[in-house]
């Protein structure tokens, strides 16, 4: 793990088969962005295509967490699933807009949304 790997938190809740919801809290960058990437590819090795990634206590995100979240939303769908974003910060809710991610992946108000969309 690396030194500044503790500025990110990741907390797992099974919602169903093939849906996990991921609280992701603190700052995903270039120090974070493979703990990050390991458990979104653990979720998807366990058949959960599914991904729900709660942003609402990501305070900042470079582009290495950005690449994280394209490559989690490519294969999810390469698995015939999908990636939704959920109440991201203002902050990570510009970065998302200004790349053009959020043309390509859904982002909901709540987890609750996102868990309701199909």
């Amino acid at each position: 793990m690396s030194p500044n790997a503790e500025n990110l938190n990741i907390e797992v809740r099974i919602h169903d088969a093939r849906t996990a919801v991921l609280t992701i809290g603190g700052e995903l960058d270039l120090d974070t962005a493979t703990l990050l990437h390991t458990h979104l590819a653990n979720q998807i090795h366990h058949g959960r295509h599914r991904l729900v990634l709660d942003l609402s206590a990501l305070d900042f995100m470079d582009s290495s967490g950005l690449n994280v979240l394209i490559k989690a939303a490519r294969e999810t769908r390469q698995n015939e699933g999908d990636l939704h974003l959920a109440a991201p910060t203002p902050a990570v809710h510009r970065l998302l807009e200004i790349t053009g991610m959020s043309a390509a992946t859904p982002i909901h108000a709540s987890v609750t949304d996102a868990l309701a969309s199909r």
